[in-house]
């Protein structure tokens, strides 16, 4: 298998299918609505994987979008992790849900568990959100 070209190989599911599994490494063309209602796939396999993502970003800065990557690098670190604390970051972004001790309790989880961009981007929000007034009071 030779080394993916961003530009040449886009789409990857048409051009090169082999490099999009789902989660359990089965691949692309095993994943039909029939191995789905047999059951040989379940529906937790039906979500993208952190290396299928990481092509998606270098397709995209190949292409010159630069924030698009960025993006998908942070959408990478996130796929591994349970669903709930995947909306748990998502709410507590939101305006006024969360004080600025919880986006860097949440923000130092990320970094622990192997997501630096997305750790930082909690913190770059955290200012952003303070500066704003949009980060919910100490004690509310």
């Amino acid at each position: 298998m030779s080394t993916p070209d961003p530009l040449l190989d886009y789409p990857l599911g048409e051009r090169r299918p082999e490099l999009v599994t789902t989660p359990a490494g089965t691949p692309l063309a095993e994943v039909t609505l029939d191995g789905l209602r047999s059951g040989r796939i379940s529906p937790g396999e039906l979500r993208a994987t952190p290396q299928t993502l990481l092509h998606q970003a270098a397709v995209a800065r190949a292409a010159g979008r630069e924030q698009l990557a960025e993006n998908f690098e942070r959408a990478a670190e996130l796929a591994s992790l349970p669903d709930d604390e995947v909306l748990a970051v998502y709410t507590a972004l939101r305006p006024r849900r969360a004080t600025p001790v919880e986006l860097e309790v949440i923000a130092q989880h990320l970094a622990d568990v192997g997501a630096p961009r997305c750790s930082m981007f909690v913190r770059e929000a955290a200012v952003v959100m303070a500066e704003r007034g949009q980060l919910r009071p100490a004690g509310e």
